[in-house]
């Protein structure tokens, strides 16, 4: 079964990943013993609450167009894979080093790219009138975590 993806399910996926990326940092943040590098990790997690609380308000002021699926889904199939995939290919069931700050950063970017990719992928499937335009907030913010990382990686380096 061909299944339309709605602008909400995507939404609603984007608050799933800011909720594992916030676990990730903050996980991140309990196995470094530098206080500037655990304050850094603590504040990229208070970033990703904050992201979820805007992609919640977004999906709030969806209309009900947009949050309608075209297809009978009585088991919220559809929902469940987006969110298996999100789940083991961005912030889980991977495995990231974390031995050093470098490292963190790097798998973080990582994972932000492949958010980005994972998104990009989903306005395939999202039809113009299920909300489509909406999904390209999503994809700038997750390109502001990669800079706002990228920035801190470099300033390690150096």
């Amino acid at each position: 079964m061909v299944y339309d993806f709605t602008a909400n399910d995507v939404f609603e996926m984007a608050e799933q990943l800011e909720r594992n990326g916030a676990k990730f940092y903050r996980t991140a943040a309990e196995n470094v013993s530098d206080p500037k590098s655990k304050k850094l990790l603590i504040e990229l997690a208070e970033m990703e609450d904050e992201h979820e609380k805007t992609f919640a308000s977004l999906r709030a002021d969806l209309t009900e167009g947009e949050k309608t699926t075209t297809v009978f889904d009585p088991e919220d199939e559809s929902v469940l894979y987006l969110r298996a995939l999100a789940d083991t290919r961005v912030f889980f069931k991977k495995k990231i080093d974390i031995s050093s700050m470098k490292e963190i950063l790097k798998a973080a970017i990582v994972a932000e790219k492949d958010s980005i990719v994972f998104y990009l992928g989903l306005k395939d499937f999202v039809p113009d009138r299920l909300g489509k335009n909406r999904l390209d907030k999503i994809i700038k913010e997750e390109m502001g975590h990669i800079r706002i990382l990228s920035k801190e990686l470099v300033s390690l380096v150096k």
